[in-house]
């Protein structure tokens, strides 16, 4: 069952990245990859438009693990460990995730995702060397992310595009 959605999880990275390659790649960017790094990669992937982050952490010290909603998919599985209750931020309609920032060391040590509508999550404990991640080009949103785990979350990168019509119709 694990390899089978390995499998799947390529597939649907293969082809937003195939779709992202035939689109004018003024549209698409990749922000550079932090963290320690080290496990296994990740990718958190689906289909529509993000509609909502889940985070957890470790009494209020580093990320514990975290998960993407997606429109038409649902919840990805989460990378990372679940404990407790997690924090969670729901999207509004047209709410979209346009800047991740935050700390790291070996691990993921705080997280902030930022929406266009003002509105943010921040978790974590903010020490260590700081990150910021948004696209290249003013009309895009996170699509997916991607990074390392090993336990926890060791390394991080956001995949931004805008969104095509022909893409994400259903």
């Amino acid at each position: 069952m694990e390899s089978r959605r390995k499998i799947m999880r390529f597939i649907a990275v293969f082809a937003l990245l195939t779709a992202c390659a035939l689109a004018d790649d003024s549209h698409y960017s990749i922000s550079k990859s932090v963290g320690g790094g080290g496990g296994s990669s990740y990718s958190m992937v689906g289909d529509g438009s993000i509609t909502g982050v889940r985070v957890w952490e470790v009494s209020s010290n580093y990320i514990y693990g975290f998960q993407l909603q997606y429109e038409f998919s649902g919840w990805t599985p989460v990378v990372g460990y679940v404990s407790g209750v997690p924090n969670e931020m729901i999207l509004y309609d047209d709410e979209k995730i346009i800047q991740i920032s935050g700390k790291y060391t070996h691990y993921i040590q705080s997280i902030i995702f930022v929406t266009n509508k003002g509105r943010s999550l921040q978790v974590g404990q903010p020490s260590g060397h700081s990150f910021n991640m948004y696209p290249t080009h003013q009309d895009a949103e996170l699509r997916f992310l991607s990074g390392w785990v090993s336990g926890l979350p060791t390394a991080l990168q956001a995949h931004w595009a805008v969104p095509d019509s022909d893409f994400t119709d259903h």
